[in-house]
Formats: structure tokens, sequence, C-alpha cells
């Protein structure tokens, strides 16, 4: 049998001690349901963390390694992620999202077996108390096709980062410049992805409120430097306004939006 891991999970973590548990109770309970347990790859590459991070990770057996330094951000450290990464699918998941429940991982490596380049599915929004806020196709504009393409990108962000997950062999280095590079990550995926399968369960609960929130407006001038990127400039300018009408509309129909 091949022992090489089937899954990496890729957490980063930056005085993540008030978030970082949840995040690790949620694997730890899918992986009671898993068995081959073995199959699972789990790094925490750490910004040099100054509170309780570490002592957290540290009390959890199945972490594969940690990894604290200093690093240049978010994307430069998914990067060192995606390099130390022995599974042939990464999935990253960040310090306050979690596994949706104990049958995800259950569910998920027979589909990994099935050796698709891409698995995605919808994802649970949580507030930070935990509470949910509903399925992002739902609660946001971003509908979830079935049959997912890179030209869905068109109009942002498709899927949610933490509900895609990629063959490593694919899966390229984030532009760690860029506020939006999940999304140029996910279209770079997708173009190469020779069969993508769309999941019909629910892999993460998302903590919302992520950098590129915090950072919004920058975050919408990368995201533009993408689209341009894949979609050409006058395309983009032109789905710009239809994503501000989509957002408008929507806003008016169902309320606004996180």
């Amino acid at each position: 049998m091949n022992d090489a891991p089937l899954l990496t999970i890729v957490t980063i973590t930056f005085n993540a001690e008030k978030f970082l548990e949840r995040t690790l109770r949620s694997v730890d309970a899918a992986l009671q349901n898993v068995g081959e347990p073995e199959r699972l790859e789990y790094l925490i590459i750490d910004a040099k963390s100054r509170d309780k991070t570490l002592e957290i990770a540290n009390r959890f057996t199945f972490i594969s390694n940690i990894v604290s330094e200093p690093d240049r951000g978010l994307y430069d450290a998914m990067n060192k992620g995606l390099a130390l990464a022995q599974g042939k699918y990464v999935w990253f998941l960040n310090a306050g999202d979690e596994i949706f429940d104990s049958n995800v991982l259950a569910r998920l490596f027979p589909e990994l077996y099935r050796n698709a380049e891409v698995v995605y599915s919808d994802a649970m929004l949580v507030r930070q108390d935990g509470s949910e806020v509903g399925l992002r196709s739902r609660v946001t504009p971003h509908t979830l096709p079935e049959d997912l393409k890179w030209q869905d990108f068109a109009l942002g962000m498709k899927v949610c980062h933490q509900a895609f997950i990629a063959k490593k062999s694919i899966a390229p280095l984030y532009d760690i410049e860029n506020l939006s590079a999940d999304i140029d990550w996910e279209i770079e995926c997708l173009k190469h992805s020779a069969q993508t399968k769309y999941l019909p369960f629910v892999l993460c609960r998302y903590l919302v409120g992520g950098l590129s929130v915090q950072n919004h407006r920058r975050s919408l001038l990368d995201r533009f430097k993408v689209l341009n990127k894949h979609f050409g400039f006058f395309p983009t300018v032109a789905n710009h306004f239809r994503i501000l009408l989509r957002g408008f509309i929507f806003a008016r129909t169902k309320g606004r939006y996180w």
C-alpha cells in the first residue's frame, strides 16, 4: 500500500489562540471516522506567534509538522505549506475555519481516490462566536455551479477557498503581493484540471472577516488585476459593472450580505 499521504491540510496561524482550537478539534473529530487516519498529513505554518498558538497546537497528536518563523504575509506562508506538503491533494483550512462535521473526511477520502484534479463544495459561513450565517451560495451573490470551469470566475471568487481542494501537482505558488491571490490560484488550478468534481456535501465552516475583508479596498483593486490577467481589460471592466449590479440587486432582494 502507498504510504504517502492522500491529503495534506495546511493551516496558517499568527497569534491565533482565540480560534485555532476550534479548527483542530474539528479535524480531530473527523479523523475518528476515517479508517486510514495516517493518509492525512496536517501542517501548521506559523508566523512566529507570541501568544499561546503553539501551545495549543502541541496538544494535538495528529499534527505532522509545525513550522514557526517570520514570513512575508499570508500567501508567503501558504507557499511554504505547499512546498512542505507531501500529500497528493492540498487543502487550506486556516485558524478559525473548521471541517464542517465529523463525517467529512470519511466522505472525502473515497472521492479523492477517484483521482479528479480538483474537488470543491459549498461552505457554511460562520461568525466569530461560531453561529452560522448560512451557506455561501445562498447568503452571497456567488451561486455554486456543479460543473465548475475557470471561466465561472469572471465575476470574482466563485468557490470559497476553504471549500476547494486541488492536487499538489497542478497547484501553483501564490502571488504574495496580491490580496486576491486565492482567486488567481483557483483559476490556475482549474485551467490545469482534467477533471473537476463537485461534492454533494459541505466541506467546511468558513470564519468570515479574513484578510481581504479587513483590507477591502486594496482587495478589490487586486481582484481587478487578477481578472484582467485571465479575462482581459475591457471584459474585466464590463464584468465589474455586472458585479456592482448583481450586488445591488442581491442586497435589495435578500438583504445586506457580509
